[in-house]
């Protein structure tokens, strides 16, 4: 239960007991009391999002761009398997670049704000990452993540939002939108591959696991995932994340997934190291199942998603400006970005 509250697993662990024969009333009173208090905390969160989803749409009302729900958001909307048993807190949405200001806009006059003041980071979100700053709403404190692609402008996994927007699909007749199948699961694998936030590492592969089990009883799944994977230039993540997910969890895969993987898996070195950096990486936070080698992992892929955000002649003036805001932060009084 300790490794599961790291990594945010306690509501999936209960959906977990559950299931079972005897249910939770099978566990000891305390264990019981707990694993309730993480449903009940879904449920809570659940009604906070739809909260708050209408309470952006009545702000967005009138505006032609659509509006994409991005990850936990769009589980929960699309009534995605992970969205179950699921802990989020921000509300991710992309939008089209060209329309950033406009949806930036209506969404100030509706009370969320940047609260970041700095004009270096706000150059960072705005020139070199695929999003602004993160805006949260005067009164009830919601944070919303105002996207307009889903990998940085400088990254090596930049990704042209224009073809993602192309296979977007409605949400019932609420207005919004999700991401395309395909498009859906290559963004959960380059999320956590990219952005190396491994203290719910493990949630966000089991999240993948769902995906990948539920669109991939559509016989044509993985033939298309393998093909818009090559077209948008995320194998590297995607074959990551699938081995992850396959040694965890036993995934079943059709032939042509598995030769594609094995093909990817066998192509050297510096591939063997990063799958055996995610391997350890991967493993919770906690005590009980931590190591020395986990979190030399951690931080050696924490500084190569830097590398793979951005390239060298803007990465090092910035982690040298992070650096010196660290160690003098009186004399700058501000945040740092990234």
């Amino acid at each position: 239960m300790g490794q599961a509250r790291r990594a945010r697993l306690l509501p999936r662990l209960a959906r977990h007991f559950e299931d079972q024969d005897g249910g939770l009333a099978s566990l000891p009173s305390p264990q019981q009391h707990y694993l309730r208090g993480a449903l009940r905390l879904v449920q809570r969160q659940r009604h906070d999002v739809l909260a708050e989803v209408a309470h952006m749409r009545r702000a967005l009302h009138g505006l032609t761009t659509p509006v994409v729900l991005l990850k936990g958001a769009a589980y929960l909307f699309a009534e995605l398997p992970p969205a179950r048993a699921r802990i989020f807190s921000d509300l991710d949405i992309m939008v089209e670049r060209g329309q950033i200001a406009v949806v930036e806009g209506a969404l100030l006059a509706g009370g969320w704000i940047s609260e970041e003041r700095d004009a270096y980071n706000q150059r960072y979100y705005r020139e070199w990452m695929h999003e602004v700053p993160p805006l949260r709403h005067v009164q009830r404190g919601s944070v919303i993540d105002l996207h307009h692609t889903i990998a940085p402008p400088t990254s090596r996994f930049k990704v042209d939002a224009k073809r993602l927007l192309e296979r977007v699909r409605p949400v019932g007749s609420s207005g919004l939108f999700v991401l395309g199948p395909e498009d859906m699961v290559l963004h959960s694998a380059l999320h956590l591959y990219q952005e190396s936030e491994f203290d719910h590492g493990l949630r966000d592969l089991l999240d993948l696991r769902d995906l990948l089990l539920h669109f991939g009883r559509e016989p044509a799944f993985w033939s298309a995932l393998l093909a818009r994977a090559r077209e948008l230039g995320l194998e590297e993540p995607l074959f990551h994340l699938l081995h992850q997910v396959q040694r965890l969890f036993g995934l079943p895969l059709p032939s042509e997934a598995t030769a594609a993987l094995d093909a990817y898996l066998s192509r050297g070195l510096a591939t063997s190291l990063v799958a055996a950096l995610l391997e350890q990486a991967v493993r919770p936070n906690h005590p009980s199942c931590d190591s020395p080698t986990a979190r030399l992992a951690r931080w050696l892929l924490y500084v190569r998603s830097h590398w793979l955000r951005m390239p060298l002649h803007l990465l090092l003036p910035h982690l040298i400006r992070k650096a010196y805001m660290a160690r003098f932060p009186a004399r700058t009084g501000i945040q740092q970005a990234g």
